[in-house]
């Protein structure tokens, strides 16, 4: 129940090319506060409740508590949230033994594209594609809870 990862901004977007499957994903808050963040997410035809816990001093590290629920369920709950749905697809990308998720987002946050990658271990290597840039794991800047608040067009 512990997520271990690390995020990328992307240095051009020949991701899509590379990438398995995508899903347009929207996704609200019912909480954002760090140290218990819940979202609600629909993904595709499925929808999701999901409970995160505050990132530990390195960034990579965090509580996470996730759930499948109906569709129509997140759909009612997603009315309950927070101002500020996020709106994304997501495209999965193999690279190298990993899967690396890249979020290209939409609407107030249209222009961003954010890769992640989860690890075993925080000390986990892996190999960086080509499209990979800078990292932006322990700036939370980047957490779509934060971005749900304070869009990127604003920054």
């Amino acid at each position: 129940m512990v997520e271990i990862e690390r995020k990328f901004l992307t240095t051009s977007d020949a991701f899509k090319k590379e990438a398995f499957t995508k899903n347009r994903i929207t996704q609200g808050y019912l909480s954002s506060i760090p140290e218990r963040t819940v979202r609600v997410r629909i993904k595709g035809d499925k929808g999701f409740l999901t409970i995160k816990g505050v990132s530990n001093a390195s960034g990579l590290s965090r509580f996470e508590w996730e759930k499948e629920i109906p569709v129509d369920e997140a759909q009612k709950l997603l009315l309950l949230c927070e101002k500020g749905i996020i709106d994304k697809t997501r495209f999965e990308v193999k690279f190298e033994n990993h899967l690396f998720e890249v979020d290209e987002f939409y609407g107030e946050n249209e222009g961003l594209i954010v890769a992640e990658i989860e690890l075993k271990s925080e000390t986990e290597t892996f190999e960086k594609p080509s499209w990979l840039g800078a990292e932006v794991t322990n700036d939370k800047r980047y957490y779509n809870s934060y971005l749900s608040q304070n869009s990127y067009k604003n920054w």
